[in-house]
Parts: structure tokens; C-alpha cells; sequence
């Protein structure tokens, strides 16, 4: 049996009984290293999962699936995603190569940010589709994300706008060079995405953003111990509320450490939505009066 297993948002202890139990019965485990991370690191998973796990980069899991795949229509092996398995379309496509090779697959789900943003007050049904904010340089600046923004706008539904994280990424000199030589690891912050959806904005000059007007709330490390459960700030959830101008001078220390979620509000808000979320505003009043008019 060939598992895909969600592991959750936070820790070691998210995994499910099932997932657990599937995990201990497997002769090879690998961790899915590249699109998003747990909150602990590989010795702690090891320990509680009592097995090694081999880490899965992208090259791995793109170039290398067979190897993955290895053998599995003869014993059992475990590709561990951090969140739920559908969560990214690589996992998608490795199960598709499964498929391919007749080998039987298993899906264990967990809880992801796409149902975890649920946190911030906001009703998921009232979800429309979810975008990713990718890092910009000075010749790249994809813009996409925008027009999705700008259909969900259209019919009143919140966007949850997903930041760039970048994990065993090489530079435009050492890919070209050939070297094997990784950056450090980068996490985009709420400013900073917050910066380049107003930069298309004034780009695209749609009035689907604004500083001022627009409403979003700010997630940090869901699925973790809420804020103020504890004194351990590395570990802490949080959510901030505010207009995009509110959120955007705040200092990143208010963020919390990554990871990081946005959420841009519809422009029809429930009143339980807007009293809900309103409780985490930096500027309640502010929140309230905009809030409002959205009734």
C-alpha cells in the first residue's frame, strides 16, 4: 500500500490514530519538505512516530517518484504531508503515478488551512477560491492572483491569499552554475504580501484593494496553542484584524513567526463574521465603522 498521510498544522501529536497506526506499519516513510512545515522539527516526528523518516524535497518528489514509489505494491510505504495530502497538486500527481503502476493508495486526511482559517471568524462557506502570493523580484511579478481576488470580490466571498515560503531554493547564479548550493530558508510576512497586493493594485487600478477600505485578517501559525494559553511566543497562534493600511505598519513582530495566511474579507459580511473577527482588530473602531456598511 502506497499511504499519502495529512499530518496536520502544528506538532507531532496532529497526525490521526489511523494515520499513526498506517505510518508504523510502513518499511519506508518520507516527508513531504517543501511545501509548507510543521512547527517542530524531523527528530521530534521520529520520536513519537518511532520510525526514520527520509526527507522529500521537491527535486525528489518531481524527479525521483518512482523511487518513492519503489516496491510499494509490496510493502507498505508513507509520503507525510504537512496539512491535508490534496492541499498541493504534487501530491496529486504522485498519486496519479501510483495509479499508473497499479499500485493500491491510501488517503489519510487532517486539518489544513483551508478549513482551519475558520479560526479568524470568518464562515467557510463564504469562502471563494484560494489564491498563493509568491515572492516578487525586480524582473518578475506575477499578477494572476489578482483576477481571482477581483472574481471573488464579484460575489462577496473572502480570499485566502496563501505566502510565499522559500525551502532549498538556489540563486539565479548557483542554478545557472549548476552548484548545489541552497539560500536560507524565507517566509513571506504579512507587510510584505500586504506591499505587493497593493503594488498590482495600483497597477491594475480595478479598485478591488484598497489601503484603506479593504478588510483582512492576518494568520499565524494555526493550530497551535491560541494566543495567550501560554508564554511560549514561538509557538503561539495568532490572528490580527484591520484594514490592509492597519495591517501593513504593524511591525512584523505583531505577526508572530511564520507561518503566515491573509485573508481579504468580502465585501458582504455577516454581522457574526464582523463581531467575530472584530475581536482581534488593532483599530476596533476603525474595523467597525467599515464592518458595517458590508451588512
Amino acid at each position: 500500500m502506497f499511504y499519502v498521510i495529512g499530518l496536520g498544522l502544528c506538532d507531532e501529536k496532529d497526525i490521526t490514530v489511523r494515520g499513526l497506526e498506517a505510518v508504523k506499519s510502513c518499511s519506508r516513510v518520507y516527508l513531504e519538505a517543501y511545501t509548507s512545515i510543521l512547527m517542530v522539527n524531523k527528530d521530534r516526528l521520529e520520536a513519537f512516530y518511532g520510525k526514520p523518516l527520509i526527507l522529500a524535497d521537491r527535486d525528489m518528489v518531481e524527479l525521483e517518484s518512482d523511487e518513492i514509489l519503489r516496491n510499494a505494491a509490496a510493502e507498505n510505504v508513507a509520503f507525510l504531508v504537512v496539512g491535508d495530502p490534496f492541499g498541493a497538486t504534487t501530491h496529486t500527481d504522485l498519486l496519479l503515478r501510483a495509479r499508473d503502476l497499479q499500485i493500491p493508495t491510501q488517503i489519510i486526511h487532517n486539518a489544513s488551512i483551508i478549513n482551519a482559517a475558520g479560526c479568524s471568524g470568518l464562515q467557510l462557506y463564504n469562502f471563494g477560491q484560494t489564491v498563493s502570493l509568491v515572492f516578487f523580484t525586480d524582473a518578475w511579478k506575477p499578477d494572476s492572483f489578482y483576477d481571482r481576488i477581483a472574481e471573488n470580490a464579484k460575489f462577496g466571498l473572502h480570499t485566502l491569499v496563501l505566502l510565499d515560503i522559500k525551502v532549498k531554493e538556489q540563486s539565479e547564479e548557483n542554478l545557472a552554475r549548476g552548484r548545489k548550493i541552497y539560500e536560507p530558508p524565507r517566509y513571506m510576512s504579512i507587510p510584505t504580501a500586504i506591499s505587493q497586493l497593493l503594488e498590482i493594485e495600483s497597477i491594475r487600478k480595478e479598485g478591488i484593494l484598497d489601503g484603506d477600505s479593504t478588510l483582512a485578517i492576518a494568520l499565524s501559525r494555526v493550530g497551535s496553542i491560541p494566543e495567550g494559553s501560554t508564554n511560549d511566543d514561538d509557538g503561539t497562534q495568532r490572528i490580527v484584524a484591520g484594514t490592509l493600511s492597519d495591517l501593513q505598519v504593524q511591525p512584523e513582530s505583531v505577526f508572530g513567526k511564520p507561518l503566515h495566511s491573509l485573508i481579504i474579507a468580502g465585501k458582504k459580511l455577516h454581522e457574526l463574521e464582523a463581531i467575530y473577527a472584530g475581536a482581534f482588530a488593532v483599530n476596533q473602531e476603525n474595523w467597525n465603522r467599515i464592518a458595517k456598511k458590508t451588512f
